[in-house]
Parts: structure tokens; sequence; C-alpha cells
């Protein structure tokens, strides 16, 4: 009779199971724009988080940066660590999900042991004797924690949303990794194409030059316009120096993103032009759904709000059901006999009367990580919304930029042919042609700049959106595209 109450007090505390305590998580509310204050118009995306990010990088039509990054995807040793803690949190959602199961052991023993005579006696009338004597045992023992209160449950509930947390980390840290890359290849290529203005605006004024020798060695004009032009292109030779040096660190920084040492690396010059992607965006909401780096917060705050539960639970009695059985006996012949058997079943209790305020503090504590969490995802939305909103005014503004340093481009070929054409006529100064070839480089080195922020742009506004989106577009069909617009 006390073994069937005993097994319906069982029944019901297993039926009892899985009530968890804390506050359910649910996610909070952030204000968010109808819209971007952009110049429309701007097509609207179809963002979804569980569609791939990528290889957003292909729609630049570049196939060195294609290359460039498969080589970091595998070799990169940041994206390998990322890799490493999610396979870590997951392991630990394992082993925290194993305690909602019993949890079974095999124990056996055998051992030869002498008992002391001079023991303690636990009647006097009972002598004692010293005895040698075998102990043979086996058998298997049960136990299993009835979650009442919802420790375990929060407990699994945590670790689950820390593996989705290290699962979105791991795709935030392969688009930074590939936008990273890509800023410094743009970089790079930007610095190719100013060092072609500046190798050819050099042998412009060598020809220059040679100009102005031969005027000065027919005695037609002083050696003042000889030692004018000599300056102009020594200092523009130094600037072949300075840009070598800032190709070569975008070099090196490419180098260690793709795994590779840098002195073994190196990339050679090109001047294929290379046309940002048309990128469609979306009203500031689907933002949410994209980013990783939002979605590892979020679920930050879903362990955070997990962990409430934990520390609460601790308030509530904890419940350990323990049954074992199997036998013993002193001789090996005698060990599965029926008397050698035993058994035991029950329910062991735990519970806290007094401990200085520690549940409290651990529930205080649990509660302030859960608030620095809220705030973290805020704030990481705001940085969200503020990049994108950054790189879609940036980009409209640059691409006007382009433009109009293609006509200052043409404008200042112009002058310098009229200023050329003057000078040899005898009509103006060699200053003025100096001036004139000072104001072509630097309008063809502005409109390579440009060149190179319009790419650089393009790759923040892509990572600032979450990487790629849906409706892929070939790149033959990119290939003229500026910004997203109709």
């Amino acid at each position: 009779m006390r073994s069937r109450q005993l097994l319906l007090a069982l029944a019901c505390a297993l039926s009892l199971a899985g009530c968890a305590s804390g506050p359910d998580y649910t996610r909070p509310q952030v204000d968010m724009p109808a819209a971007w204050t952009s110049e429309a118009p701007w097509r609207s995306m179809q963002p979804a988080d569980a569609t791939p990010r990528g290889p957003w990088w292909e729609r630049f039509g570049d196939a060195q940066l294609n290359a460039l990054q498969q080589q970091a995807l595998a070799g990169n040793q940041t994206l390998a660590i990322a890799t490493a803690r999610l396979a870590q949190a997951r392991a630990q959602l394992n082993v925290t999900g194993a305690a909602q199961t019993p949890q079974v052991n095999l124990n056996a023993r055998a051992a030869r042991s002498r008992i002391s005579a001079n023991r303690p006696l636990t009647n006097y009338n009972s002598p004692n004797f010293s005895t040698v004597q075998n102990d043979f045992a086996l058998g298997a023992s049960v136990s299993y924690e009835v979650d009442f209160f919802g420790r375990v449950q929060r407990s699994v509930e945590a670790a689950g949303a820390a593996a989705e947390q290290s699962a979105a980390d791991l795709e935030n840290t392969r688009l930074l990794l590939t936008a990273e890359l890509a800023t410094n290849y743009f970089n790079l290529r930007e610095l190719d194409v100013e060092l072609d203005v500046v190798r050819r605006a050099i042998a412009l004024q060598r020809q220059a030059l040679e100009l102005a020798t031969a005027r000065h060695d027919l005695g037609a004009t002083s050696g003042l316009d000889m030692a004018q032009q000599q300056a102009l292109l020594d200092s523009t030779l130094t600037q072949i120096d300075l840009l070598g040096r800032q190709r070569a660190q975008y070099e090196h920084a490419i180098a260690t993103l793709t795994g590779t040492p840098a002195p073994a690396f190196s990339i050679t010059p090109s001047l294929t032009p290379i046309t940002p992607p048309a990128i469609p965006v979306g009203v500031p909401s689907d933002v949410l759904e994209r980013r990783p780096d939002i979605a590892a917060a979020e679920r930050a705050m879903a362990a955070a709000n997990a962990q409430i539960g934990v520390a609460s639970a601790a308030y509530y009695p904890s419940f350990m059901l323990q049954p074992s059985y199997g036998v013993d006996s002193r001789n090996w012949a005698t060990l599965f006999n029926a008397p050698s058997l035993l058994w035991s079943l029950g329910v062991s209790a735990s519970q806290s009367l007094f401990d200085g305020g520690r549940l409290r503090a651990g529930v205080d504590f649990s509660q302030a990580g859960y608030e620095a969490t809220v705030a973290s995802y805020r704030r990481t939305v705001l940085t969200a919304m503020q990049e994108v909103e950054d790189g879609i005014t940036g980009l409209a503004a640059l691409e006007r930029a382009y433009a109009q340093s293609q006509l200052a481009i043409a404008s200042a070929r112009r002058v310098l042919e009229i200023a050329s054409s003057r000078y040899e006529g005898g009509a103006t100064p060699y200053l003025d042609v100096i001036t004139a070839q000072q104001s072509l480089l630097n309008s063809e080195r502005q409109a390579a700049q440009l060149m190179g922020q319009r790419l650089l742009v393009s790759v923040f506004l892509i990572k600032a959106l979450g990487g790629d989106w849906q409706s892929r577009t070939p790149p033959a069909e990119a290939a003229g595209a500026g910004p997203s617009r109709p």
C-alpha cells in the first residue's frame, strides 16, 4: 500500500514538472520610422532572416574579388573562432538539455576488506570480531530532477537562445569579414587608378619639361620656366612612393583576412572599371529581419530573460528522484541469488531557509543583466538605422559628385590645351601651363577617389542592410547601374 502511494506521489510530481518560474520572453518594442528620409524613389526589397546573406560581393562583377572572398571564407582565423564558438554553444545546449532526461548509472564493486575488532559498538551486549571478507556488488541507479518550478526548462531556454546568438554572431562575423575584405580591395583598386593618373601626369610633365628646356636652350625663355616645371615634376614623383606605400598596406591587410602570410601575398594592379550594383532599400523595419547583429542582440535578450527564471527557481525546493536496483553478496557464487537483491525508491527534497539575501541578489543580478541586453538591443537597432540612412544619403551625394568630376576633368583638359597653345605662341607665361597641369592632375585624382568612395559606400550600405537581397541581378545588367532608382 505504501509503495502504491509512493508511486502515485511520483506520478503527480512528474505531471507537475515543467511549470516555469520567471517571466516569459517577449521582444521589446522599438520605435521605427515609417520610411527612410532619402531621395526618392528607391525600390523596395524583400528581406527575410532565413534567406542566405551572400555572396553579395558577386554583384560587383569582379572575378579577383570573388576569388579573394572565397579564400577568406575558407582561411580567415576570426571566422574560424566564431565557428568554434558556435560549436561550443550547441554542445552546451546538448549538455543543458540532457538534464530533462533521467541519468542512469551502472555501478559495480569488488573488494576484500578487514573489519576492525575494536570498532565502535552499537550494542555493548554484542561483542566485536575482526572479520576478513569479500564484497561483490552490481547495480543500476537513476537520478532525475523533477522540474516543478522550471529551473531546468529555463536553463534549456537560455542555452538555446545562446546557441542561436552564436549562430547570429557567426553570420555577423562572416558579413563583417566580407565587407572588410571588399573595403580593402576597393581601396587598393582606387589607388591603382590614382597611381595610373599620377604616372600619366608624370609623363605629361616630362614632355612639358622637354619643351621648356628646348625653348630655354633656344633663348626664347628664361630658366624660370624650366625650373618651375622641374619642381612640379619632382613634387609629382613624390606621390608615387606615398601612394605605393598605402597600396602595400591594403595588400597586407587583404593577405591577413584571407589567412595568407603578407610576405607571400600580392595582387597585380588592375585598371578594370568596377561599378557599384543597384541596391534596393526596404522600409526601416526590414532591417530588423536582416541584420545578424540585431538578431544576436535579440537572442541575448532571450537568454538573459531565461536566466531570471533560473535564478527565481532557486526560491523553491528542488526534488530529486534517485531509485536504485542491484545485488550485493560476500560470495561471487551467490551474487545473483534472491537474498542478494537490494533496491531503493524515494524522493529527496532541498529547500533554502536562510541565505543572507543571496537568492534575492541572484535574481536582481539576472534582472539587471536582462535590462542591459534590452538597452544593447535598442542601441544596435538605432545604430543600424543610422548606418542605413548614412549609406543612402551618402551614395546619392557621391553619384552626383562623381558625375560632376567627369565634367571637371573634361574642363581641365581643355584648359591645359589652351594654356599650352598660348604658351607656345608666346601669349601667356609658363605658370599658366603649370597651373593647368596641376588642375588636371587634381581633377583626375579626385575622380579616382570619388570612384573608390562610391564603391566603399556601396559596401557600407550592403553591410548596413544585412547582406545580399533575394532577387539577384545578373552582373551584366548591374554593370551600368548606380543607386537603385527605376
